[in-house]
């Protein structure tokens, strides 16, 4: 491996770390992870609906689009004093970060506006501010940052190859687009992926490769597991075997060492015994409360009993704790 944090991953060197005994596997992103990060702290964050349904989308996962009947009513935008009480909840519990998410494929001019406007009364309550709020224009995308907007969360979900199975009202490149209008604007980039739509290992690694060689790593990764949400196109998935994801979240963490990778949607559904994997393998972001958008997610005071098994502690953000040259350097004795 090169000395430095790298952007040129081959397809061939991730499937490489997909191969590897579990056990090697779980032992180089913990390193990696121990090398950037406390290995006992996770941050925690909170993501509110404050648009549900109606979404033009057709995004084969999601309960939130009008193409499906998944029993979510379309709903207007929440007003500010309702939104800002959330997040005042969402402090209270621990959260160091605000996440906002609206059924957009993209907002309109005056519902930005409104948005801005919860995100600067945010931020004034000390919280980290991010949005998810679909396709942006670089305008758009600059407008958002005067507001003071963090974070900005686009996921590419799946490889462009798979792509086309679950999404066709939008396309790969209109996402690769937004990223690179988020960051121009001078946001930071939360991008990740949902596992267990049917894709194959090939697609999972591919779309791993794509985040590690964008110009700048995401700073936060979001491994989503999918939620099968009946009238949804892909309720009838097949489940993704507990080790392939915990596989995921590693491979994750070696190709982007110093970025947070969150624990997203699905853990619901995970036991705590594959958090703590998780968690081992570089996991070191969670949502936290008892609902993600319109999913189920674990209430919080179980997952503080879990923290307490764990000795795991809350952080408002992760410091790095060694160069990338040392961490690179570090990978490289351990791959031999």
């Amino acid at each position: 491996m090169q000395p430095t944090i790298r952007h040129d991953w081959r397809k061939s060197e991730v499937l490489h770390f997909f191969g590897l005994p579990f056990n090697d596997l779980l032992f180089i992103a913990h390193s990696a992870h121990r090398r950037h990060f406390n290995p006992n702290e996770v941050q925690m964050s909170t993501l509110l609906s404050i648009k549900t349904g109606g979404c033009a989308e057709d995004c084969g996962y999601c309960p939130q689009s009008a193409h499906f009947n998944a029993g979510v009513k379309a709903e207007k935008l929440m007003g500010e004093e309702e939104v800002l009480a959330e997040a005042r909840k969402a402090r209270t519990a621990g959260a160091s970060r605000f996440c906002m998410g609206a059924a957009w494929r993209s907002p309109k001019d005056r519902d930005l506006e409104k948005v801005g406007h919860m995100i600067e009364s945010v931020k004034a309550l000390g919280l980290e501010t991010c949005a998810t709020l679909g396709m942006l224009t670089g305008e758009q995308a600059q407008r958002l940052k005067a507001s003071g907007l963090d974070y900005y969360n686009h996921n590419l979900d799946t490889s462009e190859e798979f792509y086309g199975n679950i999404i066709t009202t939008r396309t790969y490149q209109d996402r690769l687009d937004t990223l690179a209008h988020v960051r121009e604007a001078g946001m930071r980039v939360c991008c990740g992926c949902i596992v267990g739509m049917g894709e194959s290992l090939d697609d999972r690694a591919e779309l791993l490769r794509t985040l590690a060689n964008l110009p700048e790593h995401p700073e936060s990764v979001p491994i989503n597991l999918l939620v099968q949400v009946k009238g949804t196109k892909l309720q009838d998935a097949p489940p993704i075997d507990t080790f392939d994801f915990i596989r995921t979240v590693a491979v994750a963490r070696i190709l982007m060492p110093a970025s947070f990778v969150r624990l997203s949607a699905g853990r619901e559904e995970m036991s705590e015994e594959t958090q703590a994997l998780c968690f081992f393998a570089g996991a070191n972001s969670i949502f936290y409360g008892e609902k993600l958008l319109t999913t189920a997610n674990p209430e919080a005071d179980k997952d503080r009993a879990m923290f307490g098994k764990l000795g795991l502690h809350t952080s408002r953000g992760g410091t790095p704790q060694a160069s990338a040259q040392e961490i690179a350097q570090s990978l490289t004795r351990l791959a031999g």
